[in-house]
């Protein structure tokens, strides 16, 4: 028996240890790291056709490796893939996985987008230290997963091969919303939200804010985020003033009253905090800098341990006292990764400690606010985190579209329960409304959040934004609630489809062919996401006559005609940032005779 070899260059170099066959074509080897004696392990169909793994090592740390042929893999899905999702070399694939950092899951699939592996860790709250990629000495793909010792089974849930990433990572979100069930969702939580953030960064008043919320209100908007910025030293864009949670008095008075006059808008209203932040500028540095030692990786401050009561009771006191003495609709909890910085300093999970700060935070909020909403960011959006927060956020990425459709779909393949927010939609005072429209589609397959100075944009985006957020609302359950199919993550999600009832809505993003099947669905609405003014269709089941609705990207209409669709490819003219709606008209009933 060997121990692990932490230096080893590639798996090929780690101790050997025989493989056996498991799933479909993926084998699997297991072995102790610390030398003991060879791990047990067990496969077993669930109901639901997923598989679960079950491997017993008691008292020794465990190494579960996983091995599939090539064949003609594309791509491998994880939720830190960020913007390698092709192939790796196995010499360069590695991952730190917990709670707060995303969970131990990922998918191996084909150019037809097929699966070949998929599987998910079903303790999604354990540290996992993970390697993976193309084996160049044994022409496979590899996933080893190295977890520390424990009583109980660790277990892996493998899905049998599947047409789409989507489709195989489905029966999972089934499985972790029965055994991990998801917060509740007030319908507030469902509707689009305006942040101060990118509109002021931390320059916030609450005048400003105000004026903004009745705008908001205006456009549909159901709930406000009060960023960074509303708190004393909340400044200089670091975060060495983080730790007090008071408000500046310079620029919020009277936090109570302002929050009361938003509400009064029809408005929930959220307030930022990064409860584990600690910065040597704030009043409390002192008091509890013995429970920070590690410096946090974003400037200024330093890290709660949350392994530490003391520190955990702090957390929730301080969440509790600004919701409670503030009237708060709720919280956006910020920079929870941060506590990673203790993972693996052999002191204790950080996992797990988080598991136990977040479950006691949101038991002591409910009782507050029953209703309140939790809003919690990539890369902690895992189905591990939905028992704790109802609002997952895209990672920050201003004017970026591309990366607000491709986070918030990520989020969306394993989000279970909880809604899926976008990063906030911003974009510059000379815009077009072509340009305003693209980085609102960007954001149509989850809750959008905006975040401009609404009393200074142009009439023209103005009308854009009411335009797009209508249909948006119009459309919420379809786009939300309905069966989403985003093909590959490696193409960045080109064309993007969600189907319930007899509707079906696509989002086109690149010069791709869209099939339109009118006996499955007897309407598509098509979005031009793309950099053309047309949109390529091809119909399939018969041709037959539809009700073509065309809409530019400010609403306007651009044709409105009972048309023909002939079977096969075609050309629609849609224009850049617009709408198209077709309907297949509905047959009058025959009469019968008299």
């Amino acid at each position: 028996m060997h121990t692990i070899d932490e230096a080893a260059v590639t798996t090929a170099h780690e101790p050997s240890a025989p493989f056996e066959p498991l799933l479909d074509d993926v084998s699997i080897a297991v072995l102790a790291t610390d030398g003991g004696p060879r791990p047990r392990w067990t496969l077993i169909q669930l109901p639901s056709g997923t598989h679960m793994l079950e491997v017993r090592a008691p008292g020794s740390p465990v190494e579960i490796r996983l091995s599939v042929p090539l064949g003609d893999a594309v791509g491998y899905w994880h939720p830190q893939a960020a913007w390698r999702r092709t192939l790796v070399a196995d010499w360069e694939g590695r991952a730190r996985v917990s709670l707060v950092n995303g969970p131990a899951a990922g998918c191996l699939y084909e150019p037809s987008g097929a699966t070949l592996l998929t599987f998910a860790a079903a303790d999604p709250a354990t540290e996992t230290t993970v390697r993976f990629g193309v084996s160049e000495e044994n022409d496979t793909h590899v996933v080893h997963l190295r977890r520390q010792a424990s009583t109980a089974p660790h277990r892996l849930l493998l899905v049998p091969r599947a047409p789409s990433v989507a489709a195989a990572l489905r029966p999972l979100r089934d499985w972790f919303a029965t055994t991990h069930p998801p917060m509740p969702v007030p319908d507030t939580a469902r509707r689009p939200v305006y942040s101060t953030w990118y509109a002021f960064n931390q320059d916030v008043t609450a005048a400003a804010v105000e004026t903004q919320a009745a705008l908001a209100a205006d456009l549909g908007c159901g709930a406000l985020i009060l960023d960074d910025g509303w708190q004393r030293y909340g400044n200089g864009r670091g975060y060495a003033g983080c730790g007090d949670w008071e408000p500046d008095p310079a620029k919020f008075p009277a936090l109570p009253a302002h929050v009361a006059r938003v509400r009064a808008q029809g408005l929930a209203h959220l307030v930022w905090v990064a409860p584990l932040l600690l910065g040597p500028e704030a009043d409390c540095f002192g008091a509890w800098a013995t429970a920070a030692p590690a410096r946090a990786t974003v400037p200024g401050a330093f890290v709660l341990d949350p392994r530490r009561a003391e520190v955990r009771r702090h957390v929730i006191d301080l969440c509790v006292r600004l919701v409670r003495d503030n009237a708060l609709d709720g919280l956006k909890i910020d920079f929870l990764d941060q506590a990673l910085v203790y993972a693996g300093d052999g002191k204790g999970d950080v996992g797990l400690a988080m598991t136990e700060l977040l479950a006691g935070l949101r038991r002591e909020l409910e009782a507050v606010r029953p209703d309140v909403l939790i809003e919690l960011r990539q890369p902690y959006a895992g189905p591990g985190m939905t028992p704790y927060g109802n609002m997952l956020r895209s990672f920050d990425c201003p004017a970026d579209a591309v990366a607000n459709r491709v986070r918030t779909l990520d989020t969306s393949l394993l989000a279970v329960g909880a809604v899926v927010h976008s990063d906030m939609v911003m974009w510059s005072h000379g815009a077009s409304a072509q340009t305003v429209a693209r980085q609102l589609i960007g954001a149509l397959h989850c809750v959008p959040q905006i975040s401009v100075r609404l009393d200074q944009v142009p009439q023209e985006q103005l009308e854009v934004v009411r335009f797009w957020l209508g249909q948006w609302r119009r459309h919420r359950e379809l786009l939300l609630d309905g069966r989403v199919e985003p093909g590959r993550p490696d193409e960045l999600y080109p064309v993007v489809s969600a189907a319930r009832g007899d509707e079906c809505w696509v989002s086109v993003h690149g010069d791709r062919v869209v099939t339109l099947d009118f006996t499955a669905y007897r309407t598509f609405h098509l979005v031009n996401g793309s950099d053309r003014d047309r949109l390529t269709v091809e119909v399939v089941g018969g041709a037959g006559p539809v009700r073509a609705r065309v809409q530019g990207p400010d609403g306007r209409m651009m044709n409105d005609p009972l048309t023909h669709l002939p079977e096969g490819p075609c050309l629609l003219a849609v224009p850049r940032g617009g709408l198209a709606s077709l309907a297949q008209p509905r047959t009058a009933p025959t009469e019968g005779p008299r």
